[in-house]
């Protein structure tokens, strides 16, 4: 854990932000600070431990905060909260939080390490098994400004299209029975999202899901280790607002758009808005919910009784139908 927090590894993330320095000074440090990350390091330990960083300072310490938030403060939070009280981990029992609640912050956060665990042992069998190169790139030379774009593109734009295949034909259709059933028994059994759990499935289907399309465009076009990272970063601030509940984003016109897709995906029991962003429901035709929420005064002005309505119909159509496999 050492590595996890010394000095080297915390710099590559604080020095960017909070150095006052000119550009050049800090391009120096940060430099410097990264070879002595590289030479100090083994590979395999910089990749472990940098992408620790990033989840846990990103996603799972404002996750976290933010479920505290709800649990201890709920007159507070229901204020702020896109679907009022239904939106709080406890729901309408907003008095009273069971073992439910914090059963599913455990599990978020035990799939959120195991997709890193994966992560370490996939590269472990290919460096040091298999004898082949590491799948990130790790090295002493600093990834150019058009390279890092370029990745993020192309990352983005994986990541949109397989969690959209996945989520619509494997975990909403008869392809995948198991996986479902799991998906429907696991995620779709919260009435709204609330903070962790954009990390909230049955294991399986969270590596499939979550885990495959993140990691999978980085390793296929073999990212420098810091376009990874600043990925995951973006990845994680996504994750860790779309999925709080809330209707004060920081970037309210994107990432509010995503949470209210998010909202509307488990609302409408999982009949649209399977990608993260929205661009390939936009084409296949798959996006529910948008006409309620055309702009943000029209989503924080949503009939709170309509969208119950909605979401306890889809409720009664999936009880109606658990025996088939196929999910719509």
């Amino acid at each position: 854990m050492e590595a996890l927090f010394s000095i080297p590894v915390l710099s590559v993330f604080l020095i960017p932000v909070l150095s006052s320095y000119s550009t050049s000074l800090n391009l120096l440090f940060f430099y410097m600070t990264w070879s002595t990350l590289v030479l100090s390091h083994s590979r395999l330990r910089v990749e472990l431990f940098g992408t620790i960083a990033v989840r846990v300072l990103f996603y799972a310490l404002p996750s976290i905060v933010f479920f505290l938030f709800d649990i201890l403060t709920p007159s507070a939070a229901i204020l702020i909260k896109a679907q009022g009280a239904t939106g709080l981990p406890g729901g309408r029992r907003r008095r009273r939080i069971h073992a439910k609640e914090f059963k599913i912050a455990g599990w978020a956060l035990f799939n959120l390490f195991l997709g890193i665990v994966v992560q370490g042992i996939l590269e472990t069998i290919l460096v040091r098994t298999l004898g082949k190169r590491s799948a990130l790139k790790v090295s002493l030379k600093l990834p150019m400004p058009f390279e890092i774009c370029r990745d993020l593109s192309l990352a983005m734009f994986g990541r949109e299209l397989l969690t959209y295949i996945i989520h619509r034909y494997a975990l909403h259709s008869g392809r995948s029975p198991i996986l479902s059933n799991w998906h429907r028994s696991w995620y779709h059994s919260l009435a709204a999202p609330f903070p962790l759990t954009a990390h909230y499935d049955h294991p399986a289907v969270y590596l499939v899901n979550k885990f495959i399309p993140t990691y999978a465009p980085a390793i296929i076009f073999r990212f420098h280790m810091l376009t990874y990272l600043l990925y995951l970063l973006l990845i994680s601030v996504e994750e860790t607002f779309a999925y709080s509940g809330y209707t004060v984003m920081p970037t309210n016109l994107f990432l509010g758009g995503i949470a209210r897709r998010t909202d509307m995906h488990l609302l409408m029991g999982g009949r649209g808005n399977y990608g993260p962003w929205g661009v390939m429901d936009w084409i296949m035709g798959t996006v529910v919910g948008d006409s309620q929420t055309t702009d943000d005064e029209s989503y924080e002005a949503a009939d709170e009784p309509d969208m119950r309505k909605a979401y306890e119909a889809a409720k009664r159509k999936a009880v109606g139908s658990a025996t088939k496999p196929r999910r719509r």
